[in-house]
C-alpha cells in the first residue's frame, strides 16, 4: 500500500509538473528592461518551456551547447554579445541544475540534447535606444525549436565594440550560415531551425574554436584550425576564408594572404554582394592616412578588380557613410567615395569601365547606426559591391 501511494504521488507530481510546463510563459514586456533584468527574464522564459519535470524529479542532466551570440544586423560578435553569453551560462548553471551548458566544441555535439542560438539587434523604441534579444533552443536530434523567447532590453552603456576577429576583418562577414543562425534564433517553437545552418553545425564548432584562438592573438594555431575547417565537408565558408586571410596577414605571409583574400572576393561575387571596409579621412575621398590601416588597400583593390573581371560580372559600387552630419552632405560624400573606388578599379582593369556604376546612399543603409565614427560603426562607412545584371 505504501509503495502504491508513493508511485501515485510521483505520478501525480509528474502530471502536475508537465501541466505547469505546458502553460505558455508570460508575454515579454513591450517596454525595454535594464539589460541584466532582460537577460534573466528571457532565459527563464526559455528554460520554462523545456522543463519536463522539476529538478528534484529529474534523473539526468540535459546538455546545452551554445553557439555564441551574434549581432543580427552585422553578423558580428561584440563585447555585449559576449556579456549575454556569459550571463545566460551563469544563470542556467546556477538556477537550473537539470541542464548543463557545454562549450561549443565538436565533441560536445554528441553529448548535448540542445543547441542554443541567440541574437541581438538594435531597434527603435519611444523610450530610447533598445535591443531586441532572441533566444531559441533547438533539439539537436530533430532540428526542431523546442523553446523560443524574445525580449527588449535598454541599450545603455553596453559595449558594442567588435571582438578582434570582426574588428580586423576587411569585409562584412555575414554569409548564408550566419543568416541561417539569425533565422533560427527567431524561429517559433515547434518549427524546424534553418536547415542550411544546422547542416553545418559541426564545422561551425571548428570555426568558433579558430576564432577564439585568433581573438587571443594565437594566430598560428588559429590558422591551423581555419584550415581544418576549410577541409571539412561544407567548410568553404566566408568566415573560414576570411579567417585564413586574417591569420596569414598577421603572420606576415603576404602571398598566402593575398590568395586568401582573392577567395574571399570570389565568394562574395558568387554570393552577389561584397562589403569592404575602406576607411577614408573624414569628409574626403582620401584613404585613412595610417599605414597600419591602409597598407592592404592596393592588394584588396587588385583582387577585387581581378576576380570581378575574371567572373565577367557587372557591379554597382555603393558608397556608405555613418549617420553623423546632414543627409545631403552624406549622400554626396558617399557618391564621391564610390566614384573614387570605381576609378581605382578601372586603373587595375579597363574592362570594368563598362561593367561598373558608382552610387551613394549616405547613411540610409546603416548596419550599426551608432554615429560614433569609430571602430564600432566602421561597417556603416563601407563600400559595397553589388552584382547586377549586365545591360
Amino acid at each position: 500500500m505504501k509503495t502504491t501511494s508513493i508511485r501515485h504521488s510521483f505520478a501525480l507530481g509528474l502530471m502536475l509538473a508537465l501541466t505547469a510546463c505546458a502553460t505558455r510563459p508570460a508575454a515579454a514586456p513591450d517596454t525595454p528592461l535594464p539589460f541584466p533584468q532582460a537577460v534573466t527574464q528571457a532565459t527563464d522564459a526559455l528554460v520554462a518551456q523545456v522543463q519536463a519535470v522539476p529538478a528534484i524529479l529529474s534523473f539526468t542532466t540535459r546538455g546545452i551547447v551554445h553557439d555564441p551570440t551574434l549581432d543580427a544586423e552585422s553578423g558580428q560578435q561584440t563585447g555585449v554579445t559576449r556579456q549575454l553569453d556569459t550571463a545566460m551560462a551563469t544563470q542556467i548553471g546556477e538556477r537550473y541544475k537539470q541542464f548543463g551548458v557545454l562549450p561549443f566544441r565538436s565533441a560536445n555535439l554528441a553529448r548535448a540534447h540542445y543547441l542554443l542560438a541567440s541574437t541581438m539587434a538594435r531597434t527603435a523604441h519611444a523610450s530610447g535606444p533598445a535591443l531586441r534579444i532572441d533566444l531559441a533552443l533547438v533539439e539537436l536530434k530533430t532540428g526542431t525549436v523546442v523553446a523560443q523567447s524574445s525580449i527588449l532590453a535598454k541599450d545603455e552603456a553596453l559595449d558594442h565594440a567588435p571582438l578582434p576577429y570582426y574588428r580586423d576583418s576587411p569585409v562584412l562577414v555575414k554569409d548564408r550560415v550566419s543568416e541561417g543562425y539569425v533565422r533560427t534564433a527567431a524561429t517559433p517553437r515547434g518549427q524546424r531551425g534553418d536547415a542550411y545552418y544546422l547542416e553545418r553545425i559541426a564545422t561551425a564548432t571548428v570555426v568558433e574554436e579558430a576564432t577564439d584562438l585568433y581573438n587571443q592573438a594565437r594566430y598560428r594555431e588559429a590558422l591551423g584550425e581555419y584550415r581544418s575547417a576549410l577541409a571539412a565537408p561544407a567548410g568553404e565558408q566566408l568566415r573560414v576564408l576570411n579567417g585564413i586571410y586574417l591569420a596569414t596577414a598577421k603572420l606576415g605571409q603576404a602571398a598566402e594572404a593575398e590568395q586568401a583574400f582573392g577567395r574571399v572576393v570570389a565568394m562574395g561575387i558568387a554570393y552577389r554582394q561584397l562589403s569592404v571596409k575602406f576607411l577614408f579621412n573624414p569628409g574626403t575621398t582620401q584613404f585613412w592616412t595610417d599605414p597600419r590601416i591602409n597598407s592592404p588597400y592596393p592588394m584588396w583593390l587588385r583582387q577585387i578588380a581581378r576576380e570581378s573581371t575574371s567572373a565577367k560580372v557587372c557591379m554597382d559600387i555603393v558608397g556608405h557613410t555613418s549617420r553623423t552630419g546632414r543627409a545631403s552632405v552624406n549622400d554626396a560624400l558617399s557618391l564621391r567615395r564610390a566614384t573614387d573606388i570605381q576609378r581605382r578599379l578601372i586603373a587595375e582593369s579597363r574592362e570594368l569601365a563598362a561593367r561598373t556604376n558608382a552610387t551613394g546612399v549616405g547613411s540610409r543603409e546603416n548596419l550599426i547606426g551608432s554615429g560614433t565614427d569609430d571602430g564600432i560603426d566602421v561597417l556603416d562607412r563601407r563600400v559595397e559591391f553589388r552584382i547586377v545584371p549586365c545591360k
